[in-house]
């Protein structure tokens, strides 16, 4: 099975660009981020033409998540946390994959930036939430996968030029310790699970030439609870997306499980 995140940067916007990669892709679930668009006006039809389900929680311009799939999912869900400024940021459903029922988290989570802003409180106040939650519901379902867009730079290999992103909201030390917090709940980071030294990313932004540059960093995982692990097939980044006209500024991290 193949499962797929990717922030898409305005779901319209990118609408070609994202069934072109589709059919090239096949993906079994699309997790979706950064859709800026409500619900009424998602590509719904767009979808379901290639064989897709669409599961959705839009907003107006901003944010909005959405979970696109070959298979009809359980238990969808908006309400994982109680977002105080009530955006839409995460959409959970379950997924049943051999004799298991994965609980499938698909999250946006705040950019936090400027750090001396209420930005960044809102950010340590999400996570802190998201965390708990988390918490709780590890001890009813085992069988847990996360991904989306971060916007936490895990590590120093993480980024292409750290020191400028130390004192970030992306790259704080306190924040980077709440992923590491996550993680501790009994989760692995599959990418660098998988590829201990490999330096990749997944997002360049659109100005300084960054992408030319290959100046990048890795935001956008997926984490799979410590019992999924045996069923890693791969991980692979797929940079294709990024080089295309009208690009999202994020590129494609594709899982496949077995």
């Amino acid at each position: 099975m193949k499962i797929i995140s990717w922030n898409v940067n305005s779901v319209r916007a990118r609408i070609e660009n994202i069934k072109n990669y589709i059919k090239d892709s096949a993906p079994d679930l699309l997790l979706l981020q950064e859709i800026k668009t409500q619900n009424e006006n998602f590509p719904i039809d767009e979808f379901k033409s290639l064989g897709y389900i669409s599961y959705v929680f839009g907003q107006k311009s901003y944010n909005g998540v959405a979970i696109i799939s070959k298979l009809e999912l359980d238990k969808i869900d908006n309400s994982f946390i109680k977002d105080d400024l009530k955006q839409s940021r995460i959409i959970t459903a379950e997924l049943k994959f051999k004799n298991k029922k994965i609980e499938i988290i698909n999250i946006y989570v705040p950019n936090g930036n400027p750090v001396d802003t209420e930005k960044y409180e809102y950010k340590k106040e999400w996570l802190k939430k998201f965390i708990l939650n988390v918490k709780k519901k590890i001890q009813k379902n085992s069988n847990i996968l996360i991904a989306g867009d971060f916007n936490i730079i895990p590590e120093e290999i993480d980024v292409h030029d750290f020191k400028r992103y130390e004192n970030d909201a992306l790259g704080r030390l306190e924040i980077r310790k709440k992923y590491r917090e996550l993680i501790n709940l009994g989760f692995k980071d599959v990418y660098r699970f998988k590829n201990k030294t490999k330096q990749e990313y997944t997002f360049w932004d659109y100005f300084a030439g960054s992408w030319q540059r290959n100046y990048g960093m890795r935001i956008d995982h997926f984490l799979l609870s410590n019992n999924l692990i045996e069923n890693i097939k791969s991980i692979n980044i797929n940079k294709k997306p990024r080089s295309k006209e009208k690009p999202s500024d994020h590129t494609p991290i594709e899982l496949e499980i077995i």
